[in-house]
Formats: C-alpha cells, sequence, structure tokens
C-alpha cells in the first residue's frame, strides 16, 4: 500500500510557533484532546488561537468558534525544578489529567510521552530515550516505559518537552506533528491501513516524508501498535527510526503495562513526527564543547572496552544467556529452574551469527554502544506472513529468555518466529513469555487441554502452539483472547474454571500488582526479590538488579546492606528516565580501572559523567546526592500515586513465592544440595528425617520471615512507615508536601495505624 499524505481527510489542524529548545527545555507540552474531536463536527484551523488562552484560563470557548484538539500547556520553572523532565513530567501530567477514580479506559487516562533535558543529544551514547506513562490496564495504577527509536527526540526538538493525549476519537486517526513547518494536524486513518506495526511503520514513513530518498524519511517517525493491542491489555507501543542501511523501518518498544491497549482504546492508529533540522547542539547546550568531551570520553571507552566486556556492539543484551545459564538464574519453565543443559542453543554465539554484523546499530544518532541488533531477512514460518522475508528486531535478552528458555523452546528460529509476531502484533514479549510459561506449566498438570484450548498444543517446547496463541489473540478469537488477559487473570480463572488449586496458582502466576515478571530467577537473591516487588509499577528490571552483588559476589549480606542498595539503585535508575537516557552505557561497558574503585558495582566515574553531562547541557550543578534527591522526588510522587489509586501499601508489595522458593518437589529436588544445606546451616534442621513436602514448608517460613524484615528495613531506608507509606516529614524534606499528598499519606496512615 502506498499512501499520499494529500488524500488523506483533515479533521483538525494547528499552527505554532517555533521556541528554539534552551539549555535541554522547550519549557511547555502539547495536550491532543481527542474528545475535542466529535464536538468540533468538522475540520478546523486553530492558529495561535485564542481558544488556547481561553481553555488554559479554564474558559469556555466562543460558541461560533469550532473547539480545537490542541492546547499548548506551559512549564512552569516548580515542575521543572520538582520533576525534572521524561517520567518525572509523564506522571505529573498524568496525575493533573485523572481523578483517584479514573479506570484505564476512561477518557481522562492520558498516554504521556515525555523527554528529559539530555534526551537528543548525539554527542553522548544512549540519549535517544523517551518515557510513556498512562494508567496501566493490567496493574490499574501509573505504569511508565522508557523507549528508543527517533519520535521522542524528534517531538522534543519540533518545540515540546511531553505529548500528552487524553481522550477517545470515534473513529481511527493519525496525529501528526510536522516540526519543520510547526504544524500539527490530525487525519482519519484509511480503512485500508494495516493495523501490524511492522507494515504501518513503513507505509507512514513514506507518506509522511518530504522526499522519495533515505535521508527524508530518516527524517520521519512513527508510533503504533498491532492489532493483537485493540483486545489484549499486554498490548505495547513501537517506536520507529529509519535504518538507512537497511533500507526499512525498525521498531524499539515501550512494552510494559500494557500501554499500547490504551492506545488503541483512544482510537489512535498512529503518531507520526517530521523533523529535519537535527544538528550537534540541537539541545542549545549550556557549555556544549563539554557535552562533546565528556561523550567522545566514553566513545573511547567503547571502542577499547567492549569486545573485552559485553560485546554490546556485537550481541547486545543477548550476551546475558549463557551468563544467566552458568550462574543458574535464567528462566527455564516458568522459572522452575535456573539452567538447563539445552542452554548454549540460545547462547550469544548463537545469535552473534543471526544477527547482521558492521551495522551501526543505535537506536539514536551518536550511541556507539550500538546494541540494537536485528536478523535480517528471516523466513515467517507461520500465520498471515508465512514465507515473507522480514527483519526481526533482536531478540533482546529478556526476549531470548521469556519466550525461549522459559518456555523450554532451544530452537532459536522458534525464538525469532515469536518475537517477530509479538513486535508486529504489539504484545510485550515479557508478559507474553510469562504468561506462556503459566499456561505450559498448567497444560503439564493437567489442568489444560486441547479441548480447553481450542487445538492449541501448550507443552514445553512447543514454539507453534506459543505462535497460535499469539494469531488467535490477533485475531480476538477463542483461547487466545483470554490469555491476552495476563497472568493474574489467568490464575484466578483457572482456579474458577478449571479446578485448579487456588494456592498453587498464587504460588506459580509471576506477577505482582498484576504486571508479569521479569526473566531472572530471583529465588536465590533475597536483594533482587526486593528489587521486584518492593517497586511502584511490578517485578520489572529496571529499578535494581542486585542479583550478582547479593548471591554470587555477596556483597551486600546484613540487611540493613541489602535496603542500601535497595534505596541507592532504584533512585539511580529512576534518574535515567528523568532525563531521557538508556541505562546501558552506565554499567554494561566500564572504565578498565573500575574494578578498583571504591563501589565498582556503581561505576563512580560514569556516575561523575552523568553530573557533568547535566550541567554542561542546563548550566546547572548537580552532584551526585542531588542526583539522587532529583529521582528520589519523583519515585516518591509515585508512590503517592499509587496510594490515591488505592494501592501502594505493603499488602501490595508481596510476591509470589515462585519468586522466592521452591513451589513444588520438582523445584526443590533441582537444587536439593543447596537447598538441604541451607535448613542444616540456618535452621538447625535434621533434613535426613524430612520428608520432601516438610523441606519445602520450613524452607518457605523461613524465606518469607526473611522477605518480611526485607520489608522493614527498605521502608525505613526510604523513609516510609512500616505499611510502606511515606512519611510527612519525608514529603516536607523533598519538597512535595502539597496538601493533597499530605491528606492521602494521613489517610493511609490512619487505615494501616503505621
Amino acid at each position: 500500500m502506498r499512501l499520499e499524505t494529500g488524500s488523506l481527510r483533515l479533521i483538525a489542524s494547528w499552527s505554532y510557533a517555533k521556541v528554539p529548545t534552551l539549555r535541554g527545555y522547550n519549557m511547555r507540552t502539547l495536550l491532543v484532546d481527542l474528545d475535542a474531536l466529535g464536538k468540533a463536527g468538522s475540520a478546523t484551523e486553530t492558529k495561535a488561537s485564542d481558544a488556547i488562552a481561553e481553555r488554559a484560563a479554564g474558559a469556555a470557548p466562543a460558541p461560533d468558534r469550532a473547539l480545537s484538539p490542541f492546547l499548548e500547556k506551559p512549564v512552569s520553572e516548580e515542575m521543572r525544578l520538582l520533576f525534572v523532565g521524561g517520567k518525572g513530567f509523564g506522571l505529573k501530567l498524568l496525575w493533573d489529567a485523572t481523578r483517584p477514580e479514573t479506570k484505564w479506559d476512561d477518557p481522562e487516562n492520558a498516554i504521556v510521552i515525555a523527554m528529559g533535558p539530555i534526551c537528543g543529544n548525539t554527542n553522548y551514547p544512549g540519549s535517544g530515550k523517551s518515557l510513556v506513562t498512562c494508567i496501566s490496564p493490567l496493574t490499574g495504577i501509573p505504569i511508565d516505559s522508557n523507549v528508543g527509536g527517533f519520535f521522542g527526540p524528534f517531538l522534543k526538538f519540533s518545540g515540546f518537552d511531553a505529548l500528552e493525549l487524553r481522550g477517545k476519537s470515534a473513529s481511527d486517526i493519525i496525529v501528526f506533528i510536522d516540526g519543520d513547518s510547526c504544524e500539527a494536524r490530525i487525519y482519519e486513518a484509511p480503512e485500508s491501513l494495516p493495523s501490524d506495526s511492522h507494515r504501518i511503520s513503513e507505509i507512514l514513513t513514506h507518506g509522511f516524508a518530504s522526499g522519495d530518498d533515505d535521508r527524508s524519511r530518516a527524517n520521519v517517525a512513527v508510533v503504533s501498535t498491532g492489532r493483537a493491542a485493540e483486545r489484549s491489555p499486554m498490548g505495547l507501543l513501537n517506536f520507529s527510526f529509519w535504518d538507512r542501511r537497511r533500507g526499512g523501518c525498525r521498531v524499539k518498544q515501550a512494552g510494559r503495562g500494557g500501554i499500547g491497549r490504551v492506545f488503541r482504546d483512544k482510537g489512535l492508529k498512529a503518531l507520526v513526527c517530521r523533523f529535519s533540522g537535527l544538528w550537534q547542539d540541537s539541545n542549545s547546550a549550556a557549555d556544549p564543547a563539554a557535552v562533546q568531551r565528556i561523550g567522545l570520553r566514553l566513545q573511547r571507552e567503547i571502542i577499547q572496552g567492549d569486545d573485552l566486556q559485553c560485546k554490546m556492539r556485537r550481541v547486545g543484551t543477548a550476551h546475558l544467556m549463557e551468563v544467566m545459564n552458568d550462574h543458574d538464574l535464567l528462566p527455564v519453565q516458568n522459572h522452575r529452574f535456573g539452567q538447563d543443559p539445552e542452554g548454549g542453543r540460545l547462547a550469544s554465539t548463537v545469535w552473534e551469527k543471526l544477527f547482521s554484523q558492521g551495522l551501526p546499530d543505535g537506536c539514536w544518532y551518536g550511541c556507539s554502544l550500538a546494541c540494537a541488533h536485528a536478523v535480517d531477512k528471516y523466513e515467517v514460518k507461520t500465520g498471515p506472513y508465512k514465507g515473507q522475508k522480514v527483519c526481526v528486531d533482536g531478540p533482546e535478552y529478556e526476549t531470548a529468555a521469556g519466550v525461549g528458555s522459559n518456555l523450554a523452546i532451544w530452537d532459536p528460529e522458534g525464538v525469532l518466529e515469536i518475537n517477530f509476531y509479538c513486535d508486529t502484533y504489539g504484545v510485550d514479549t515479557i508478559s507474553f513469555g510469562t504468561t506462556a510459561g503459566f499456561l505450559m506449566e498448567c497444560w503439564e498438570y493437567g489442568l489444560l487441554d486441547a479441548e480447553a484450548t481450542g487445538g492449541i498444543v501448550l507443552e514445553w517446547g512447543n514454539w507453534r502452539g506459543a505462535c497460535e496463541l499469539l494469531h488467535s489473540m490477533a485475531r480476538g478469537e477463542g483461547f487466545g483472547l483470554l490469555a491476552g488477559r495476563g497472568t493474574k487473570y489467568l490464575s484466578e480463572w483457572m482456579a474458577a474454571n478449571r479446578g485448579a488449586d487456588p494456592a498453587l496458582m498464587k504460588d506459580i502466576a509471576l506477577h505482582g500488582k498484576g504486571l508479569e515478571q521479569s526473566q531472572y530467577i530471583s529465588k536465590e537473591s533475597l536483594a533482587q526479590q526486593g528489587g521486584y516487588y518492593l517497586t511502584n509499577k511490578g517485578p520489572q528490571h529496571d529499578e535494581a538488579w542486585l542479583i550478582f552483588m547479593d548471591m554470587v559476589d555477596n556483597r551486600i549480606p546484613s540487611f540493613e546492606d541489602k535496603a542500601e542498595a535497595l534505596h541507592y539503585f532504584p533512585m539511580f535508575r529512576t534518574w535515567f528516565g528523568l532525563q531521557g537516557l538508556c541505562k546501558l552505557p552506565w554499567n554494561d561497558i566500564e572504565p578498565a580501572s573500575n574494578a578498583d574503585s571504591r563501589e565498582p558495582s556503581k561505576v563512580p566515574e560514569h556516575v561523575d559523567n552523568y553530573c557533568a553531562l547535566y550541567t554542561a547541557i542546563t548550566g546547572e550543578p548537580l552532584d551526585p546526592e542531588s542526583l539522587l534527591r532529583q529521582s528520589e522526588r519523583v519515585y516518591n510522587f509515585q508512590r503517592l500515586f499509587n496510594l490515591r489509586k488505592g494501592k501502594g501499601r505493603r499488602e501490595d508489595d508481596y510476591p509470589p513465592y515462585r519468586a522466592v522458593g521452591p513451589v513444588t518437589p520438582i523445584e526443590y529436588h533441582s537444587r536439593e544440595r543447596r537447598y538441604d544445606s541451607q535448613l542444616e546451616e540456618i535452621l538447625g534442621a535434621r533434613v535426613a528425617v524430612m520428608g520432601v513436602e516438610e523441606k519445602i514448608a520450613a524452607l518457605r517460613r523461613h524465606r518469607m520471615e526473611s522477605y518480611e524484615r526485607l520489608m522493614d528495613a527498605v521502608y525505613a531506608r526510604r523513609g516510609w512507615t512500616s505499611q510502606g507509606i511515606p512519611k510527612p516529614e519525608k514529603l516536607e524534606e523533598l519538597g512535595i508536601d502539597f496538601p493533597e499528598a499530605l491528606a492521602l499519606v494521613g489517610a493511609n496512615i490512619g487505615m494501616t495505624g503505621a
């Protein structure tokens, strides 16, 4: 299909004044209110309109003028200082848009795409990230997802620090922001426009490019999802970028929490941004020479050290596959086991041969870490694209582990097939892998059969069965429609409809707050259990990855040590989301001298780099303590947001037991010597006279008691009550002690008594 934009039906348009980005900020955001489309009645145009000023002041528009869906909103200095950018701006705009009772499918639930002050610079690797925020259909609380691709930087340099999408359209629409002409338009999406991301990205990139050449197409970025996201709460968003070497679109995912489902519920078919004025200092940095100098230092480290360290430029995060298998940390069969003799079939050496090499595989300009690898000309084996040759983006570690080892799928082609269809259908590979693993375990127990699944065979290792589950999700029919509801829903459905033991279902359904756990075995690391479940949005690996510090190297032995790590690392990692940064250049490439530093796990030289980079762009001083304070303020605000939504207390922070210890005898036997030794040495148990069920119960009591003690230590370190509620004095210390926040914590402290 070839799209001629001139033939599209224009619904609304708006012209805005160009305000150059200064020191990383535009100091304004753009609201697109889709509810206004139904009130406009016909195509509307607003140019520097009085209607914007009237709406900002709370006044109704003049009766003879249609209501514009576009509203420019200023960013106050207070908002900038308190919330910084990126995730902080997203949470603040979402808070202002919603009410405590707002559900994910209410019109006021906003999707916010926001960038930070560092986002978009082309000197420091990993600076092309944007943060997407909304109320999650999986969890009912705010979700934020970090994503690459060109849309975020293009949107920023088109003049806005964030894009806020509210309301619902009665028909499918395309929102187009043209940073070259300073115009925004809304078009009706043609019925013939495909839904799947790998097709719609290509069509819209060609259609909205200013010319018929690679340079023009590289100035266009598309946000889309796929047909499965029209029904599944694990739907994701794909952010595109034009790969000149491959001559086609590639996509990166805002994967977690079901944002793609919200996107389609709003009637959004795609977002498109065009911007062609990128240059080395588009951020208008306070000290551009310093930005360049700091970036060059890291570029040299990458060139000199990457092949000796993680080989990110050859295999990306897939380098972790054999590392995790060797250390008993690779998820196998719904996280029952941590390693498998077949693990070598998905090792990084396998992916290195499949990935196209020698290409600049960064998802934003200037990233020499270049970890965004792809398998070119993969021939699809199943489904509607069978026989076609496509580019498969990845797999990253989380995908290779989640839909590979976790499902006992050791065939790389099976992993690629699932990877491709998850991406183009708009399905989060982490949620899908964890959900499919749960279903395959239920199949093993006889709780599911072909009659229940409509003929889909969900035996371990059956990648074609997993693909058919995806296809039926995309078609919106049969068992796939049910499976697309996610692990939490399915665990309750199995108990209610398939005679499953509710306690077993609760134990083996790997989710927290409704969000599926990402793909690391946390059984043997108490700190990582906290890193997954003492979180604001659920068990996602972007807050803290402490397995090696805790389990392998034993550097944080006491509860206080673990609590300190579970304070520092979530706060430090939150900072990447505030700024528009990728975390990988922080610790997936290290200075040669890092092992000799006082705290090598923090990579202190890189922490200093980030402080210097922030100062060079914004002109404002920043030290490591102030960096953490920026994050701590936003982190605590997100906790308040959870409280506002009726969650965010101790009762919401417990893991399923599968994430803590062995649920079944087969799991216990897989690590029997280790578990027996722990029972003898820690509890003084006489394991020789104990049956396996008795040993499992004793170990469970001990591990859950340990988790309770960890919760106490972490909450105390964070300045929260024993029930996980930020104390009023903590809010005052952070400067977020506004009346609604104090009322929230007061009510919750009164309710819990602590």
